[in-house]
């Protein structure tokens, strides 16, 4: 028998119709959180863990696979694979789970953190907060984090034969991702030994095709379509209370999501002090309170506090 709290909803598009997949858990006419994993081409198990706190919270939230990726349809079509599609379509769901500026939280992990602000700066008026976790605004900076900062954790001579890979564009070697799991991934994505079963078969789930596209091979970086995108100068337009969110060992800058903070208008930041870019797994601790807590001040109309610790 079908889950009744699961829906598919159809998305126009230039190539034609196509179903999403969502799910919402919990009930709560005022708080209606809607998560945009990341990837792109990932799924919504990396959120599935936010069912053994939120409901307790009585936050009502929504899990989404986005168009191509795991339950919803896969249209195949490179060309619907762009930043202005995603956002249309996240707009789409909002409008059929019937979301609205009394009611609207929007949370976006990774990629998603780049769809949630993407679509703050169109549709903020239907939002009533917004967070970005674990993404900075300006691929760019990603990049240089991850050359300047994270590489130089790195033994030199694994470095070393990571780039002459990357060099060679050699990225089906399988020694590629025998380097960086190890070296990059179980430092700097997932901190927890070893990782929860429902985080490897995400990963097995992931839509390798617009991934690629998109982000490019690896989280090692950024290469693919989104290398040089950038909204730094655009956040002074978000007005509705927002919240980001790092992690210490984040693939993104933490100090970067102080400065995002201080550049919306009613900014909140968390910095999980033990978190990695999966910080919602290997910090559950600072994660999942520092969310509650900016969640139903803002549901109380009060003013989010400017650092958000727990």
């Amino acid at each position: 028998m079908a889950d009744s709290n699961e829906k598919m909803i159809p998305i126009e598009t230039p190539s034609g119709k196509f179903n999403v997949w969502t799910k919402r858990i919990g009930n709560n006419s005022t708080i209606k959180l809607l998560l945009l994993h990341g990837g792109p081409g990932c799924t919504h198990e990396l959120f599935k863990n936010f069912e053994n706190f939120l409901p307790a919270a009585d936050i009502e939230f929504y899990y989404y696979d986005q168009l191509d990726s795991f339950f919803s349809d896969k249209s195949n079509d490179s060309t619907l694979w762009t930043i202005e599609h995603f956002v249309d379509e996240v707009e789409q769901v909002r409008k059929a789970l019937g979301l609205n500026k009394d009611n609207f939280y929007l949370l976006g992990h990774s990629w998603g953190g780049i769809l949630a602000l993407e679509y703050a700066l169109a549709y903020q008026e239907n939002l009533k907060g917004l967070i970005i976790s674990n993404m900075m605004s300006d691929a760019p900076d990603y990049g240089k984090y991850a050359e300047n900062v994270l590489s130089k954790g790195m033994d030199p001579d694994i470095l070393k034969d990571i780039r002459k890979i990357e060099a060679d564009k050699d990225y089906q070697n399988p020694k590629y991702m025998e380097l960086l799991m190890p070296n990059f991934y179980c430092k700097h994505v997932c901190r927890l030994q070893p990782w929860p079963e429902i985080i490897n078969t995400a990963f097995s789930h992931i839509n390798n095709d617009i991934y690629t596209l998109m982000q490019g091979p690896s989280e090692f970086g950024i290469s693919g379509l989104l290398e040089k995108w950038s909204r730094k100068d655009d956040l002074l337009k978000i007005q509705v209370p927002t919240l980001m969110i790092g992690g210490i060992f984040d693939t993104m800058d933490p100090e970067h999501m102080k400065w995002m903070a201080k550049e919306v208008k009613q900014g909140s930041v968390l910095i999980c002090h033990n978190g990695s870019h999966c910080s919602m797994w290997d910090d559950q601790e600072h994660y999942f309170p520092g969310l509650i807590q900016f969640i139903q001040s803002v549901d109380k109309g009060e003013k989010p506090k400017p650092i958000i610790q727990v």
